[in-house]
């Protein structure tokens, strides 16, 4: 992982496209939030560096931090890259950070080609199965049941039938019995690419 205080490149892009008026900190939930000029502003500033940020500087901000890999992924989500889907996929699951499972999970899922099912599902079949595990299983649910809903296919219900890997998930791991059934985070993953459609539209 490169760090920004060790990286000059790093840094600079950093400075570019995360930092200003602390924009790593509302891409999530917090953009819901969100109102009048403020709101505005915040979508045609994203719109536009996702058009204007070249494939090479988003590899380099999928190597850094936490932040860097969250505002990259909103940005890839926004600019319609493609091209990053296996990467985000591979993100996802090595989990290396932390705070960064909702965007990736935003990025594919508004893809949402039965390829980002796969990726979202591969997540699950392998972090379902450890129930001391506590990361990113409820959003990574909700973006594959948002897919499977857009795509028309059944690539959420071996998840979440009787007795399904979720529910064994819940059963399983006591930290998580009071975990929101997966359309709540069904319907954040729908409200965030409702937004990332805006800024994809005002770029």
């Amino acid at each position: 992982m490169r760090r920004t205080h060790e990286d000059a490149e790093l840094l600079a892009l950093a400075r570019r496209y995360v930092m200003p008026e602390r924009r790593y900190r509302k891409l999530g939930g917090s953009v819901l939030r969100l109102r009048g000029p403020e709101y505005d502003r915040f979508v045609r500033a994203l719109g536009e560096d996702a058009r204007l940020i070249t494939p090479g500087e988003i590899t380099t901000l999928l190597e850094g931090g936490w932040r860097e890999r969250r505002t990259a992924a909103w940005l890839i989500a926004v600019g319609r890259r493609t091209e990053f889907r296996e990467r985000l996929g591979g993100l996802l699951l090595a989990g290396e950070v932390c705070c960064v499972g909702l965007a990736y999970c935003v990025a594919l899922a508004g893809f949402g080609t039965p390829r980002d099912a796969d990726l979202l599902a591969a997540y699950l079949d392998r972090c379902l199965r450890r129930p001391g595990l506590d990361h990113d299983q409820a959003v990574v649910m909700g973006a594959l049941v948002f897919t499977a809903l857009n795509l028309r296919g059944d690539q959420a219900a071996r998840f979440l039938g009787p007795d399904g890997m979720w529910e064994r998930w819940l059963h399983e791991a006591p930290h998580r019995r009071h975990t929101p059934e997966p359309t709540t985070y069904l319907s954040l993953i729908r409200r965030l690419c409702a937004f990332v459609d805006a800024c994809a539209e005002a770029r």
